[in-house]
């Protein structure tokens, strides 16, 4: 007989930690300093985590490829008892965009069982494609550019012109994006935060239909956990950046050749993700402060369940700062 008794739904939590990075962050909106901002969602982050009923170790941690603050890997969270889950996070995807005050700076983090979640060592990047649950089994990293928007327009049943795609606005992307124009597709160009681009390809509202691009390996860790929740796929393969990275991957073990599928990235249903908007973008809006308060708006996901939750959420500051340590 099945058991059908509910079990505790973790990124209930969850939204609690990406809320207080993303309030602790969203003071330094626009002040020119990433590490100050880094330093705040950080420790709010480590906080609240070591609040979170689990015994949790860091898999994913995004310190070292920005030298700032680390949540770093290896670090164990939580309040030690069972479950045994692997944790990813970004406390600040988009650090550049909220220390300059543009959009798109969210907090993330999510939770996989222990050894579910890919860990990819020193590897800081990687080439990305990523689509929403109707062409979930139709793409491939491998194939031409224009193949795959093919086969994604033809299940939406729309033309490649319909489809948009998103891609980070970088020098190394010229000629990617050379091949998407070529191929009749529309264009829009971020400046960072390629997990909320990937997620939107989830998302019909978005009107957003593919990501495509080089981008960091943690928040390609950190999208699949969430495209996971939703339906939806990503694909990817390391993207070494010299011949150190080369021979590191031989060493590991790692095909540098090989893609990477969403059971590589995130092997099991069983994952929980949740983001807190910093700065308004178009996945969500940013933190707003009022007299003694503060709004934030997050999206918390189950993929056991498919569940995705908007969580739109008031803040007393002066009641939270009497209970927490977290500068507010």
């Amino acid at each position: 007989m099945i058991d059908t008794t509910p079990t505790r739904n973790l990124a209930l939590d969850l939204v609690r930690v990406t809320e207080a990075a993303a309030l602790a962050a969203g003071r330094h909106m626009g002040r020119g300093d990433k590490i100050r901002a880094d330093r705040a969602a950080v420790d709010a982050m480590r906080l609240m985590l070591n609040t979170v009923q689990m015994d949790g170790v860091i898999v994913i941690g995004e310190g070292e490829k920005d030298e700032a603050p680390m949540l770093f890997n290896g670090e164990k969270l939580g309040t030690g008892v069972a479950p045994q889950v692997d944790i990813a996070v970004d406390p600040i995807e988009g650090t550049r965009p909220l220390a300059l005050g543009l959009s798109n700076s969210i907090a993330t983090v999510a939770l996989a069982p222990r050894g579910t979640m890919f860990n990819p060592g020193p590897f800081f990047y990687m080439s990305k494609i990523a689509v929403g649950p109707i062409a979930k089994d139709l793409i491939d990293i491998d194939a031409p550019i224009a193949d795959n928007l093919i086969k994604v327009a033809k299940a939406k049943g729309e033309h490649v012109e319909d489809l948009t795609v998103v891609v980070l606005d970088r020098p190394r992307h010229d000629k990617l994006i050379a091949e998407i124009r070529k191929a009749g597709a529309r264009i829009r160009l971020i400046p960072d935060g390629d997990v909320a681009g990937a997620l939107m390809t989830a998302m019909p509202e978005t009107n957003i239909d593919m990501l495509l691009g080089i981008g960091g390996t943690p928040e390609g860790v950190l999208a699949a956990a969430g495209l996971r929740c939703m339906g939806g796929t990503i694909m990817g393969k390391l993207y070494p950046r010299n011949q150190l990275e080369i021979e590191q991957a031989k060493k590991l073990g790692l095909d540098i050749n090989k893609p990477l599928l969403m059971d590589d990235l995130i092997s099991s249903e069983d994952v929980f993700f949740a983001a807190t908007g910093i700065t308004s973008g178009d996945l969500l809006e940013g933190v707003s402060y009022f007299r003694d308060g503060a709004k934030t708006d997050s999206l918390v996901m189950r993929g056991l369940t498919g569940t995705v939750r908007r969580i739109i959420a008031t803040h007393r500051l002066s009641k939270l700062s009497e209970i927490s340590s977290i500068q507010y």
